[in-house]
């Protein structure tokens, strides 16, 4: 019986995507910008989680190369991004489904593991209302290895004091989040929110024992099902 559900932050319950755009286009004036803003953000984000960059220094290196890396010192890419961030913290939502799906679920324990700064990530969490609906958070910038890696998905499990088979994990990158999870001995779940997965995507989820679901509101009959492994 799956007793604890851990979720994935950025896209699965938050619209982080859609808040990215909605941030560079305001702050920047250009209504195509999202799609290089985020090239930028895929880029150098994974720089820092790689460890090739401090988390500092990944907002400048985004900065630097949206406007020119010959123009900005380290403090005005600071203040540029910071002019940058604050319109997207002004787009902080939840996807629509995500407290529908945290309510139909609150007989369970629920934690959270995500890729990213503990302080940041938490930040968000408040931001946007639901820090009481987990009882762990799970950061890899605490601990110091990143989703696909096992132990991450080993270390939510230990503070849960619960096997892998006991808990589930849901998010919306298929290696990095549900076959990563899956590897570890968690049932794994892709949210597919786009409808984008390929053949070759629907293979690797089945060969990996992976759900496959389009929106949160299935997440909670998935749960509830007796044996949820393919």
């Amino acid at each position: 019986m799956i007793t604890v559900v851990l979720f994935d932050l950025d896209d699965t319950l938050f619209a982080h995507a859609q808040a990215v755009t909605d941030g560079i286009v305001e702050f920047s004036g250009l209504p195509d910008a999202g799609p290089r803003w985020h090239e930028l953000e895929e880029k150098h984000y994974h720089r820092y989680l790689a460890g090739e960059l401090d988390y500092t220094g990944q907002r400048r290196a985004r900065a630097r190369e949206f406007v020119d890396p010959l123009v900005l010192s380290d403090d005005s890419a600071d203040a540029w991004f910071d002019g940058y961030f604050e319109r997207y913290q002004g787009a902080w939502r939840l996807h629509d489904d995500a407290l529908p799906c945290l309510d139909a679920l609150a007989d369970r324990r629920l934690g959270m593991i995500t890729n990213g700064d503990l302080t940041f990530q938490t930040r968000k969490i408040t931001g946007l209302g639901i820090t009481e609906r987990f009882e762990h958070i799970v950061a890899s910038g605490a601990l110091g290895f990143t989703k696909p890696d096992p132990r991450i998905f080993l270390s939510a499990c230990a503070l849960f004091d619960v096997e892998p088979a006991d808990a589930l994990y849901v998010g919306d990158r298929l290696k990095t989040d549900a076959v990563g999870a899956a590897g570890a001995g968690l049932t794994g779940v892709w949210l597919d929110r786009s409808g984008a997965a390929t053949a070759d995507d629907l293979r690797a989820a089945a060969a990996s024992g992976v759900q496959v679901i389009s929106t949160l509101a299935e997440l909670p009959a998935l749960v509830g099902r007796d044996q949820l492994r393919l």
